[in-house]
């Protein structure tokens, strides 16, 4: 099964393979708001947050405020490029 990890959603367990990897990019570093990106290949440098594929994961940590914990960042960061990838998801699996 490999490695467990927590969602910083939902607060549920599941395999690395089954979520998404979510670090504070490196260009945002310094700058009044972080910017989160996707870890596709889970390599990125630092620290990384973890979360299900699911909007709804994802709303549930913003509105819990997760991300800034977990990645130890000030503030709200934005999500706008994880919102992105989950709707491209989301419409590749209606179509396919």
């Amino acid at each position: 099964m490999g490695p467990v990890r927590t969602c910083v959603g939902c607060r549920a367990t599941g395999p690395r393979s089954a979520l998404l990897r979510v670090v504070v990019s490196s260009e945002s570093a310094g700058q009044d708001s972080a910017v989160l990106l996707l870890d596709v290949g889970r390599r990125m440098p630092g620290r990384g947050a973890w979360l299900h594929p699911d909007p709804g994961c994802l709303e549930k940590a913003e509105r819990r405020r997760a991300f800034g914990r977990a990645l130890r960042v000030a503030g709200q960061p934005d999500v706008s490029a994880v919102h992105r990838h989950l709707e491209e998801h989301q419409e590749q699996d209606v179509v396919g």
